[in-house]
This record gives C-alpha cells, structure tokens and sequence, in this order.
C-alpha cells in the first residue's frame, strides 16, 4: 500500500491525539441541493394530492402538511444559499472584504 507523500498534521488536545488530513475544502455553495429537496417535496405533495381522501380517513393528512412545510423552509433556506453563495462571490472578487465574509 503506498502511502502518501503529505502526511496529516498530529495535533495533541487533552490526552487524546488527532489527526487532521491535508483535504482541500470542497466549494459546495448547497444551493443545488436545497433545490433538488425543496423540488422533491414538491413532487411528493404534488403526488399525495389524489389520495387526499384516503389520507384523511386514515388521519394522515400530516403528510401533505409535512410537504408544504418542506417547499416552505425549502425556499427560505434556497435564499439563504443564494445569498451566502453571492457574498463568498463578491468576497473572492475583492480581497479587502474577504474576512468578513
């Protein structure tokens, strides 16, 4: 097994030793996958509709709810992404405003 040239940093916190691996961040900015959960949520209250009556007559209409809920907080949390995706945009163009993003 060959074994990497970079080796991880060791760092000593307590009695307990941790290594800490040499991994570049990945540049996720989440916007694409809060749409792809917001659009399933979607698709799953859209796909419930038909069988309104037989959710309501089991006494599971909580699940239509629990998809408008997810579509909800789905779009407030997409417009949270675009957001902090723009501002890490904007901080990477102009380097003397970086830290504070």
């Amino acid at each position: 097994m060959d074994r990497p040239e970079e080796q991880p940093e060791r760092r000593e916190i307590g009695n307990r030793s941790y290594l800490i691996a040499p991994v570049e961040p990945l540049d996720v900015d989440g916007v694409r996958t809060v749409q792809v959960g917001t659009a399933l949520f979607g698709l799953a209250f859209v796909a419930l509709l038909p069988f309104y009556a037989s959710l309501q007559a089991s006494g599971r209409t909580w699940l239509l709810w629990m998809c408008l809920t997810g579509v909800g907080l789905g779009l407030i949390g997409l417009g949270y992404c675009r957001r902090r995706r723009d501002a890490r945009i904007e901080g990477a163009a102009d380097p003397a405003t970086s830290a504070d993003v």
